[in-house]
């Protein structure tokens, strides 16, 4: 159950990091004022694209993450554009400082585009795990940050970060994801999030790679367990959707958050801040990496160790269907 069915030629089609690659280069044939910036990564995160068709537009810096993102600093603060775009774990912490005082603290318009996150690298190690940015980034004040499903979504999310003043961090994988959208046509919004699934008995609110794993476990729940469970693409996370995290809280009283990312600090973390100053009970449950720095291995087989692949979703969606958070569901008790 569960199971993900691909070959090596689906691979290019099914990347985040390449489809990115492929709208940088569409907005900036538009706009002479976007430039790139790598740290010695242009092929793996996909900017290299960019470099391939304006040479004198993609700005190496070596390996110097922290230069990349002064030097992005410099050329926000004289009017261009600039996409820095390295792995997430160097961008939110190898390079922390030159992103606070350099880039937030000043508010400067700099896009951030933040491959191999979560634990997509998951066979690189620890070192090149990046379980902790959503929670550092999210802290960062003036900055957005955005955590698109798939490739198409990351499309949306290039465009908006253009069209959005001040920083941006888009956080995105290492390889391919599973499709959750046939076409970027349907009403992607910075702040707001998107319904995949109604249901009226408990809610699944998911980000990034987790969001294809939400929608087929919430499947699935339907088909053999008759469960309704509402499906959340939460992409923003900073500025978040108070009002559709409210609306799940007052509608269906139970609240799965999936994120690949530990579970302090991310997703389920901003979810739960929201909950919180609803004053409503809910039963309520986050999944993603447990408070540890994660073993080695696929980004498939981590996620279903950690227990947020579809059979972890479908695990904890039936356990919280059998939780009480009162005695009735008379909201009149309620502060």
């Amino acid at each position: 159950m569960g199971g993900l069915t691909y070959t090596m030629l689906d691979t290019t089609n099914l990347s985040t990091a390449e489809l990115y690659g492929k709208a940088l280069c569409e907005l900036a044939e538009e706009h002479p004022e976007i430039v790139g910036l790598t740290a010695d990564l242009g092929k793996s995160t996909k900017i290299g694209a960019l470099g391939e068709k304006f040479p004198d537009r993609l700005f190496n810096a070596g390996i110097a993450e922290q230069n990349m993102f002064g030097m992005a600093a410099g050329m926000a603060a004289v009017g261009l554009i600039p996409f820095a775009s390295t792995f997430a774990v160097f961008t939110s912490m190898r390079a922390l400082d030159q992103v606070h005082t350099d880039i937030c603290y000043q508010n400067l318009n700099v896009k951030m585009i933040a491959t191999h996150a979560g634990l997509s690298f998951g066979q690189a190690g620890s070192t090149h795990h990046c379980t902790e940015d959503i929670g550092i980034m999210r802290t960062m004040a003036n900055c957005k940050v955005i955590v698109p499903a798939d490739g198409l979504e990351t499309v949306n999310a290039v465009r908006v970060a253009y069209e959005t003043p001040g920083p941006v961090y888009i956080r995105i994988n290492r390889g391919f994801d599973q499709q959750v959208y046939e076409n970027t046509d349907y009403g992607f919004q910075l702040g707001k999030a998107v319904t995949l699934k109604e249901g009226t008995d408990m809610t699944i609110i998911a980000c990034g790679s987790t969001v294809f794993r939400a929608r087929e476990a919430a499947k699935i729940l339907e088909a053999e367990d008759g469960i309704h469970a509402r499906v959340i693409n939460m992409h923003s996370i900073k500025p978040i959707d108070i009002e559709t995290i409210e609306k799940a809280v007052h509608e269906t009283r139970r609240i799965i958050t999936v994120e690949d990312h530990n579970v302090i600090g991310g997703l389920g973390s901003a979810v739960a801040e929201v909950m919180v100053e609803t004053g409503k009970a809910c039963a309520f449950r986050k999944l993603g990496v447990p408070d540890t720095f994660s073993i080695i291995g696929l980004h498939e087989d981590l996620m279903a160790y950690y227990g947020y692949d579809i059979n972890g979703i479908l695990q904890a969606s039936r356990d919280l269907m059998g939780k009480d958070f009162e005695e009735d569901d008379d909201w009149e008790d309620e502060v």
